[in-house]
C-alpha cells in the first residue's frame, strides 16, 4: 500500500534520508577540509537569495524561500563543476598564454622607448599573475579529474600499484588543495593591488606616455579596462541569476536541465512517484467536507481502481518552484517526502538531482528499497 506523509513535514524514516545531498559522491577525503568553506559561502548565498526575494515584489513564503535558497546552492556546486570543465579549462590556459605572448611581443617591439611610469614592470608583473593563475588551474584541474593519473599507474603498476597510488593522493591531496586555494586568493589579492598600481602610473604619466612610449601605454590601458570590463561582467551576470532564481526559478532549472549531465533521478525512477490531478473545490464542497480555511483543491491520484484524494488548503495548493497556484487539470509530482510541484517544474530537478528541493529528501533511496522488495 502506498503511503504519503504530510505535505509540510517529511517522513521519520532516517536511513532514507541523504544528509549532504547536494555534495559529490566521489569519496574524496579531501573535500572534507573544505566544509566550512562550502558552509560559508551557502550562507553567502542563503543571504543573497533573501535579501533578492524582498526586493522583488512577488510574495515569498518560507517554503518558497528554501527552494530558492537549495536552488543557489546547486547552482553553485553546478558552476564549480563547469568552471573546472575540461573546455573552460582549455580556453582559460589559450587566454591567458594570449596575454603572455601579447606582451613578449610588444615589450620587444617596445626597446627604444622610454616611459616616465615603470610600465614595463607593470606588464611584467601582470604576466606572472596569469602564470601563477594558470598554474593553480591546471593543478585543481588535475585535483579534480585523477582519472588519467590512476588509469596510467593501474596500467604500470597493476592493482597493487593504483592501491598504492590512491592512498598517498588521499593522503596528500588536503594538503596540496588548501596550498593551491590559498595561492589562489593571494594571487587575486594582489591582482587587484596591482590595478590600482597600473592604474595610478598611467594616469600619472598623462599624455607623455602616449607620446613617448605608445605600445606600452596602450597595452596597459587594454588590461586595465578588460580587467574592468570582466569585472562588470561577472557582477552584471551574478545579478541576472540572482533575479532569476527569485522570480523565474523554472528558468534556471530548465538552463541547468540542457547544459548539465544527467545524474539525478531517471525516468524510471520518476515513474515510481505518484502522479496526481488537481481539481478546485467550491465552498460548499468545503464545507460538506467539514474542511477549515479556504477553499483550496483535491489531488486525485492518477492510477486506476481507488484513487487515493488529498484535500489542500488555498495555502497549500501552489507550486513553491514556479510560485503559481494550482488549476483545475493540473499534473503534480508528489514525492515520498509528500511535498508536491508541478510535474512540469520538478520533473527536470529531479533530472538535475534527485532530491526534494524543499526538505532534500534523496527519492533514489527509497525507489530503490521499493525494487527491493519487489
Amino acid at each position: 500500500m502506498a503511503t504519503t506523509g504530510s505535505p509540510n513535514h517529511p517522513t521519520d524514516d532516517g536511513a532514507a534520508l541523504d544528509p549532504t545531498p547536494l555534495l559529490s559522491n566521489s569519496g574524496n577525503s579531501s573535500d572534507e577540509s573544505y566544509s566550512g568553506r562550502r558552509f560559508s559561502r551557502r550562507e553567502g548565498l542563503r543571504q543573497a537569495a533573501r535579501f533578492l526575494s524582498q526586493a522583488s515584489g512577488q510574495r515569498m513564503r518560507g517554503a518558497s524561500m528554501v527552494v530558492r535558497e537549495t536552488a543557489a546552492e546547486q547552482l553553485e556546486e553546478r558552476q564549480s563543476d563547469w568552471a573546472y570543465s575540461k573546455p573552460v579549462v582549455v580556453l582559460d590556459i589559450l587566454w591567458n598564454f594570449a596575454f603572455l605572448v601579447i606582451t613578449a611581443s610588444v615589450l620587444v617591439l617596445s626597446v627604444n622607448e622610454t616611459p616616465s611610469m615603470p610600465l614595463r614592470f607593470w606588464l611584467v608583473g601582470y604576466v606572472l599573475q596569469c602564470v601563477l593563475h594558470v598554474v593553480c588551474l591546471c593543478i585543481e584541474y588535475r585535483r579534480r579529474n585523477p582519472r588519467e593519473g590512476s588509469s596510467n599507474a593501474a596500467a604500470h603498476g597493476g592493482v597493487g600499484g593504483s592501491e598504492d597510488l590512491s592512498s598517498g593522493s588521499i593522503e596528500g591531496s588536503g594538503q596540496v588543495t588548501s596550498m593551491v586555494k590559498n595561492l589562489e586568493s593571494a594571487n587575486t589579492i594582489f591582482s587587484f593591488i596591482w590595478w590600482v598600481a597600473g592604474f595610478y602610473w598611467v594616469s600619472a604619466g598623462g599624455d607623455g606616455l602616449a607620446q613617448d612610449c605608445p605600445l606600452l601605454y596602450w597595452l596597459c590601458i587594454a588590461f586595465l579596462c578588460f580587467d574592468v570590463l570582466f569585472v562588470l561582467f561577472c557582477i552584471v551576470l551574478a545579478c541576472i541569476v540572482g533575479l532569476a532564481i527569485c522570480c523565474c526559478l523554472p528558468c534556471i532549472i530548465a538552463l541547468m536541465y540542457a547544459v548539465s549531465d544527467q545524474d539525478g533521478a531517471t525516468k524510471r525512477d520518476l515513474e515510481h512517484l505518484s502522479k496526481f490531478k488537481f481539481r478546485r473545490v467550491e465552498n460548499d464542497e468545503k464545507l460538506a467536507r467539514n474542511t477549515e480555511g479556504p477553499a483550496g483543491g483535491i489531488m486525485t491520484e492518477c492510477v486506476a481502481g481507488s484513487p487515493i484524494e488529498h484535500f489542500l488548503s488555498e495555502e497549500d495548493a501552489e507550486c513553491c518552484i514556479c510560485l503559481s497556484a494550482y488549476d483545475d487539470g493540473d499534473e503534480l509530482r508528489q514525492l515520498p517526502c509528500g511535498h508536491h510541484f508541478h510535474c512540469t517544474c520538478v520533473d527536470k530537478w529531479l533530472y538535475i538531482n534527485a532530491t526534494c528541493p524543499l526538505c532534500k529528501y534523496n527519492i533514489l533511496k527509497s525507489t530503490s528499497y521499493g525494487d527491493e522488495e519487489v
